[in-house]
């Protein structure tokens, strides 16, 4: 149980204030996230990292001499948005490009990528690599469906060493996909992990049984067996790992996990037995640690991370770092930083509005009011729902972010907006604030449907149906999600055909709408029918049938929201 607390839904931002506070001599706190407090040499390549929260050490903690250089953290379990992972990497150039480097999840693949596009446009060089360490989450044959664990804290290191090491963004880019190659992880829990707030933990573990193939964001584990010793689990971790060494590889290097709430004395009990286990296996191994680098929360639980060591990523994997968690080699000499972090925050300007437009921005806020409220009321059932195959953190998110667009909507229309403007701030705040997969998916939606609006005009019916096109168009179009893939999709396609049916055969926005909603409701039921192909979801495909897609289900839930809202 997580509980020390005081409002939940400022758990992640106060914690990582706190951490900044704590390890001044290594961050300075900006929105969204931390970057190095002391001198960065210009020209150096920066390397930034990030993810949700809830996984302390990660990622805040890897900022330091010799690691990241700056970390964005997204809220509990959800990724950072575009806006503050772009915000985090302008003040991290130092003028020599950017690596991004994060967990391989949908989320943080949209959140990431559209961030580093938008970098790309003001002329800053972003390379991307994910890290898919995690061999439990998709086979040897497909590795790049692999998730990321706790192997980030591996691969980041090695490209925190090339960057420090002064190497251009190319090298640094090419030793980082190096180590992602040869880098494998895999983990089991005893318990499940519980977020703040929550009554319940997102899944259990039956007593005397374990889970394996855990994911780090509260998923449960691909099959339960029972408990066993520590000699028979390392068996079982290193069996797994060692079926996809190399074969001329001699020299290993290692990392023994703990997720949160797994004793350091246990932890070194399980590596006498690992240890013993990869000498056997013929291998050196070279600078291992142990204890908690990538946790969630406060599950109970632990992974083994092993790197396939050549000798250019031996020199990165054992190179000088000075960070929170991780100091290795000589003390690495160090000013404090000088610059001056910019406020990106900026006084509120829309275009000019007609009193038409004025009007429609405060209907829009209005429908906005009402989708919080709704969301607020079914933020449990969501979260239930998501966490049968998900990380259980869907109805947080989307509470967080229509609250967040309501607040932004509000003082949207306070500044003279109109409709597609209010609905365009809207968009960027609820992005912003609820973070993850789904944020980046609504925040897209609704900016993609404000441009078939007019601050010149109301929300008038054909413009609203021809936006509803142009959200599907965008969302489909990002995140690569058809009809079947057990997503928000499943739900959306129905809803824009049956609203461009009804319409166009003459029936009021009101009625097509609620028409449409309906159709949205039923294909929602219907994802309980199907195999999730994306996200989260994808590695516990049998967990999740019989069970409704949370984002399909939300999505026609805000849609029978709106339809009440609508004027007759």
């Amino acid at each position: 149980m997580t509980t020390i607390f005081d409002a939940p839904e400022e758990f992640a931002s106060t914690a990582l204030a706190g951490f900044a506070d704590v390890y001044s001599r290594y961050v300075r706190l900006v929105k969204g996230g931390v970057v190095r407090s002391t001198a960065v040499p210009k020209g150096k390549v920066s390397v930034v990292v990030g993810g949700g929260s809830g996984h302390y050490p990660a990622f805040a903690g890897y900022v330091g001499p010799g690691l990241a250089d700056a970390a964005v953290a997204g809220d509990v379990f959800a990724s950072p948005s575009t806006a503050a992972v772009a915000r985090v990497c302008r003040q991290a150039d130092q003028g020599g490009g950017i690596l991004l480097g994060f967990g391989n999840y949908a989320g943080d693949v949209l959140n990431f990528g559209v961030a580093a596009e938008r970098l790309r446009a003001e002329g800053i060089d972003v390379r991307i690599v994910p890290v898919t360490d995690d061999v439990a989450s998709a086979s040897v044959e497909t590795p790049a469906k692999r998730r990321g664990i706790a192997g980030d804290l591996v691969v980041f290191k090695i490209a925190g060493a090339a960057a420090e090491a002064g190497l251009s963004l190319d090298e640094v880019e090419r030793i980082t996909r190096h180590a992602n190659a040869n880098t494998v992880s895999f983990g089991v829990a005893f318990a499940g992990c519980t977020l703040p707030g929550a009554g319940q933990p997102l899944f259990t573990v039956p007593k005397g049984k374990m889970a394996l193939g855990l994911g780090i964001h509260g998923e449960p584990g691909i099959r339960e067996e029972d408990t066993v010793s520590a000699a028979d689990l390392a068996k079982l971790l290193t069996e797994k790992l060692l079926a996809e060494k190399p074969a001329a590889t001699r020299r290993v290097g290692a990392i023994l996990n703990g997720l949160g709430a797994t004793k350091y004395e246990e932890l070194f009990v399980l590596w006498t037995q690992v240890s013993a286990l990869l000498k056997q296996a013929g291998l050196e191994i070279v600078t291992p640690e142990a204890g908690e680098f990538v946790t969630s929360l406060d599950m109970q639980g632990c992974s083994l991370t092993l790197i396939w060591l050549d000798e250019e990523l031996e020199t990165h994997w054992t190179a000088a770092c000075d960070s929170p968690v991780l100091r290795r080699g000589p003390a690495i000499a160090t000013t404090p930083a000088t610059d001056t972090l910019v406020d990106e925050n900026e006084a509120l300007r829309f275009p000019a509005a007609s009193e038409a437009g004025k009007a429609g921005g405060a209907c829009i806020a209005h429908v906005f009011e009402a989708i919080s409220t709704m969301l607020k009321a079914a933020e449990d059932e969501l979260g239930r729902i998501d966490a049968q195959a998900g990380d259980g953190d869907h109805g947080q998110g989307m509470t967080r972010g229509a609250t967040a667009a309501h607040e932004a909507a509000k003082k949207a229309v306070a500044a003279g907006a109109g409709t597609a403007s209010v609905l365009a701030a809207a968009g960027d705040a609820w992005a912003d604030r609820a973070g993850g997969t789904s944020g980046a998916i609504w925040g897209l939606l609704l900016r993609a449907w404000s441009n078939a609006l007019s601050d010149q005009a109301g929300p008038e019916g054909a413009a609203v149906v021809k936006g509803a096109r142009l959200a599907l168009d965008g969302v489909t179009g990002l995140g690569g999600a058809k009809p079947g893939d057990k997503t928000l999709v499943d739900s959306f396609v129905p809803f824009v055909e049956k609203l461009e049916i009804a319409f166009a055969a003459g029936k009021p926005l009101k009625q097509a709408w609620t028409e449409a909603a309906e159709a949205a409701g039923k294909a929602a039921d219907e994802t309980a029918k199907l195999t999730p192909k994306l996200g989260r979801a994808r590695p516990l495909a049998e967990r999740s049938i019989g069970h409704p897609d949370a984002g399909a289900i939300s999505l026609a839930m805000v849609a029978k929201t709106v339809a009440l809202q609508i004027s007759g």
